[in-house]
This record gives C-alpha cells, structure tokens and sequence, in this order.
C-alpha cells in the first residue's frame, strides 16, 4: 500500500498494530495454544513467538480486536500445555527444568531441528506469561487457572542451573551434547533473562548482583557518529527487554557509571542505525536517513536461484548490524516502527519514507521480514522476503503499545518478580 501524506498518525499506527495482531490469530494452533515461527509452510513453532502472542492478547482485548473471554481461552491453551509438557530433556521432550527447547512441532509440541533447550527464548515465553498473568486478574475460575499457571510456570524454571557453575548464564543446553560452549557475552536482548532469573523466588541465580555484573563486565561502551552508547550492531537487541521492561530512569551499576539508561541507551543507538543509513559506506542503493533498519531478519542468499549468480556477499537469515555490519543491503521496515518508543519523530519519518518507497514490504497487510533495494531488478522489483515472521509482528505489537498507552510497561511494573529482579541485579531509581 502507498501512505497517504494526510493519513493520521494514530490511524496509520492503528492499521500496523492491528495487522501486526492478525499474525498471531493465523498462524495459532487452537488445540495447544502454540504459535508459528514464519507463515511458511510447515513451519515450527518458536516459543519466543508464543512469549509475544501471550502479551499481545492484553493489547487486542484494550483496543477491542478481541472478546476477553477468547483471550483467555488462548491464552489457557497455551499455559496449560507448557505446564503438562514434557520435561525429561530427552531430545523428543517439550522442555528440562523448566527450560523449553527453542523450536517445537506445532502439533506435538515435541522439540524439531535439534534445537536447543534456549534460556533467552524461555525469559521471552515466561515474561508472555507473567504479562498474561498480570491483565487477566478477574476472580473468575478460567483467570484464576490462569494466574496459577503463569505462577507454576516462572517458579519452576531453574535458573541457577543454566549457569552450570560458571559466573554468568550459559546460552543453551542440548541433550546430545549437554551445555553449550558459551555464554552471554557482550550486551544482548538478555536482560530481561537475568531480570527474571534474578526475581525467582524458588531457583534465583547465585551470586544474583555479581552474576548479572559479571555479565555487564562484558559489555562494550563506544563513541560512533558522535554517540556515547553501549553498542549492539542489530536494532532488536536495543528493543525485545523494552518490549516489557520500563527501563527510562533506572539504572543499574553500569549505566549509573556512565549517566545513562537502557532507554536513552536505545534512543541513541537508533540515531546510531540513521545516520549509518545517511552515510552509507557500503554504497547500497535506498539507505538515507529515512530509510533503515539493520536487524535481526530474513534476507536474500545466495541458494534462492535467482541470486546465485549475485556478486555481492549475501547473508540469509541473519543478526544484520551497524556499523560493522554484517550488511548486504537488506533492510526491515518494522525495525524502525520497533523504535517508536524511543525516538517517535524520527522512527515515523522513516516508516512512513519506507512505506511509500516501497509498499512491497507491506504484504497481507503486515510488514515482511526484509527487502533488498539494491537487488532489485526489472523482471522482479525490490527482492522481499516471502511470508511473515511471528517475531517481527510481536515486537510491533508491543512497541506502539507501549509507545501509545504505556500498557505493557504498566502492567510489568506492578509484577513484584520483575521488580524483584531489577533490585537484586542493582537497578535503582526511577519507578522502582
């Protein structure tokens, strides 16, 4: 679709938010509640995907899309078949101590691809979860199963095992090989995992503040295009915790070393990805400084047949970052409107740019993963990336939401072991 000039902002994010919802209506299996990876065919189910529809119902009910009563409904499919899966660890299994392997059969709910039982993809199920848990809080039988679930569920999860001994937390664990060979390093999307297993009234972390430092020792503090910030290359590092978590004002050690927040963090590093855009070293076709969005996202490779032939490097899948890349040119519409929250001026600008460039990255009408300018040609226009992905679509979701009502952000201040855990990991000030 092509933007008109005089459409509203609050009509156009209106339309984006609730043909980002329609995702999860979809691509749900009924029967338990779980959630497809991608619109693809045959496609996995994610549980970070599940941890996003858990809190995009709360947003449907508030603005009317959905009756609560079918809210509710989805929502207990999904917590009652986390709560009776399997969780021997054995590589057919749902989930081990608490854990949930990363990818899991929508039917069967059973683990595919070898996946690993993931620690940062269960803090995204379980703060979906616990957001559930704190909207849907009427003294009737259906919300009150719920309540309990969402409780079962957080306190069971074994936090202080997934550091297997080590300072900080590991990554993964696999049944064939046990824990993988690394852990968080460097800043991630990861603190809304170590806030949650700081907060963990059964199975905290050890060393709590010292665990979560031991963390941030690892971080890596630079000055780009005049920005002062805590780099991470792909714009959802700086988005998926502050899709729960109200970070403007808190601070923990760190920031407080550097006068700081995550929230300012965030705001800078989406000056950081616009003006990479405006200078564009690498010379693509497209970027300016309304045109960006460097991220976690599908992309164009080099097996699709009609690029196997393309000079240029090409990277798939792909964490796609600023400045040091990698970049190939794929870009992803919903990046910027993820940043909403954060610079809305400029995230706006540069959406309502991108839609009217190219509409094509708007398809049924939700955003695809990615496009490609400068592979465009004339027999097949910008390259864009096919179907949706349940990730991309919850983050939009959530970000206008808590950039329009603050309705997530409320909801997860008032959960004691969220604020539990900001406390135990060193955060003070602000809300808290």
């Amino acid at each position: 679709m092509r933007v008109d000039a005089v459409l509203s902002d609050e009509t156009l994010l209106d339309g984006l938010q609730r043909a980002a919802f329609g995702y999860f209506l979809r691509t749900l299996n009924p029967r338990n509640g779980l959630i497809a990876d991608t619109s693809r065919e045959n496609s996995p189910c994610s549980i970070a995907v599940v941890g996003f529809a858990l809190s995009a119902y709360p947003v449907a009910v508030q603005r009317g899309w959905m009756a609560r009563a079918d809210a509710v409904e989805r929502s207990l499919a999904t917590l009652r078949f986390f709560h009776d899966s399997d969780q021997s660890g054995s590589p057919e299994a749902t989930g081990y101590k608490g854990f949930y392997y990363h990818f899991l059969d929508m039917h069967t709910g059973a683990r595919v691809w070898r996946s690993e039982l993931s620690m940062v993809d269960t803090a995204l199920l379980i703060a979906g979860a616990l957001t559930a848990g704190r909207y849907f809080t009427a003294n009737t039988a259906d919300e009150i199963e719920l309540r309990e679930l969402v409780d079962v569920l957080y306190r069971r999860v074994e936090w202080c095992w997934a550091q297997d001994g080590e300072a900080t937390i590991r990554m993964g664990w696999k049944p064939e090989c046990r824990f993988l060979n690394y852990g968080w390093d460097g800043y991630s999307e990861a603190i809304v995992l170590y806030v949650l297993a700081a907060g963990s009234p059964t199975h905290p972390i050890e060393g709590g503040s010292q665990c979560y430092e031991a963390w941030t020792a690892t971080y890596q503090w630079e000055n780009l295009y005049g920005y002062d910030f805590l780099y991470a290359g792909p714009l959802f590092v700086h988005q998926f915790s502050h899709a729960w978590i109200d970070f403007r004002g808190i601070q923990d050690r760190f920031m407080r070393e550097k006068r700081c927040d995550y929230f300012e963090n965030s705001r800078r590093a989406t000056e950081v990805q616009r003006e990479y855009a405006r200078r564009n070293p690498r010379g693509f076709l497209g970027y300016d400084e309304n045109c960006w969005g460097l991220t976690a996202c599908d992309g164009p490779s080099h097996h699709l047949p009609e690029l196997a032939n393309e000079r240029r490097r090409l990277f798939g899948y792909s964490a796609r970052g600023v400045p040091y890349g990698p970049d190939d040119g794929t870009l992803a519409g919903w990046a910027a409107l993820a940043s909403l929250p954060f610079a809305p001026d400029i995230a706006l600008c540069a959406v309502r740019n991108m839609l009217d460039r190219y509409p094509e990255t708007l398809s049924g009408p939700q955003y695809t993963s990615s496009f490609n300018p400068t592979l465009a040609s004339a027999d097949r226009g910008t390259w864009v990336s096919t179907g949706h992905f349940g990730l991309d679509q919850g983050i939009v979701v959530m970000m206008i939401e808590n950039h329009r009502t603050g309705l997530i952000w409320r909801l997860m201040r008032d959960c004691p072991y969220v604020g539990t855990g900001l406390r135990r990991a060193g955060f003070r000030g602000g809300w808290l």
